[in-house]
């Protein structure tokens, strides 16, 4: 007698079938995986963003940290995701800025930007590693622990070693124009610090002028004047970015100037003495690259200068009447006829 059939055989039967099929299907055609996360670098910059697009991008900075994390093996949108953000010299912008970050998931938070977008960032997150470049001194200020151990998501490079290199500026530019009676610091708030300090050159007084905002210079430039300055030393920061308009501004008003970073000097500007910007954004790049693999932002020291740069443009001297002594020509490393 042949084995009739029966409704449990026929669903046991049915069950082993989709059992078989569904174990051929997962066999021979596996479930897409799916792709690798990327890490992100939220990268916030005071130039506009158009200068901070790209692979290469326009601006000198950018580029000099974006060419560093691609020489040590990160390559945007290879295998590392670069959102770009720009405050533009209006850091009222940061918060939202950051508010929108946050919702990106990044891993790390490079700034490139002064005090008031650094302190954005640090009430905007607490976790999310910070690299920032510093124009004021981190461990003096509260920020950090110890240039060493900074001891929170915090870390970076600074744009100086202190107050006696901050005084040698004035003193350089006493040693080509020693007339000075006055000499103006234009800066933003936090890298006017250091000079408070410091002593000037005998026969020299200090007026600190800060800006840390574009809307600022017209009212920076009428103090100079109104307080009449007969020299000026530039610090970083927004300063930076607006090179040329400070530039300009000294020339027209007949003033002996130095900047901080040499590219003043090829601008026009007279002289120039301070560490190589772009390779401060190098050296970013590089703790960049050590939080990207896995290193804790606590324990990352936070960098100095290693080399400083003296460059003077002979036009500039000139044309101001000055004479620039031999013995300081022989120091610089730049000098423009």
């Amino acid at each position: 007698m042949g084995l009739a059939w029966h409704p449990r055989i026929a669903k046991q039967g049915y069950r082993l079938s989709s059992w078989l099929l569904s174990r051929h299907t997962h066999c021979c055609h596996p479930r897409p995986q799916q792709p690798k996360r990327l890490p992100v670098v939220a990268l916030v910059a005071p130039v506009p963003l158009a200068e901070a697009t790209g692979p290469n991008p326009i601006s000198a900075t950018v580029r000099a940290f974006v060419h560093g994390l691609r020489d040590l093996g990160w390559v945007d949108g290879q295998n590392v995701v670069i959102e770009r953000r720009s405050v533009e010299g209006a850091p009222q912008r940061a918060p939202a800025i950051f508010a929108d970050l946050l919702t990106r998931r990044v891993d790390v938070i490079m700034l490139g930007a002064g005090r008031r977008t650094r302190e954005a960032a640090l009430a905007a997150t607490q976790i999310i590693p910070i690299i920032a470049l510093f124009t004021d001194d981190p461990v003096a200020s509260g920020l950090i622990k110890t240039l060493g151990r900074p001891g929170r998501n915090l870390t970076g490079v600074t744009f100086s070693t202190g107050p006696e290199f901050q005084g040698k500026r004035l003193q350089l530019l006493v040693e080509i124009a020693p007339n000075i009676k006055l000499a103006a610091f234009l800066a933003p708030q936090e890298g006017l610090a250091p000079y408070r300090g410091s002593s000037p050159p005998i026969g020299a007084s200090v007026i600190p002028v800060p800006v840390d905002v574009t809307e600022q210079y017209n009212g920076a430039f009428a103090k100079i004047i109104e307080e009449r300055a007969d020299a000026l030393v530039v610090l970083g920061g927004i300063n930076y970015n607006n090179t040329r308009n400070i530039v300009a501004f000294a020339d027209r008003h007949r003033l002996p100037t130095i900047y901080g970073w040499s590219e003043a000097v090829r601008a026009g500007g007279l002289m120039s003495y301070g560490t190589n910007v772009p390779s401060v954004w190098r050296q970013a790049a590089r703790l960049t690259d050590q939080i990207l693999n896995g290193a804790k932002p606590g324990e990352v020291p936070v960098e100095q200068p290693t080399k400083f740069e003296l460059a003077i443009n002979l036009k500039a001297a000139k044309a101001l009447s000055l004479t620039i002594p031999p013995t300081l020509l022989a120091q610089a490393d730049e000098v423009i006829e």
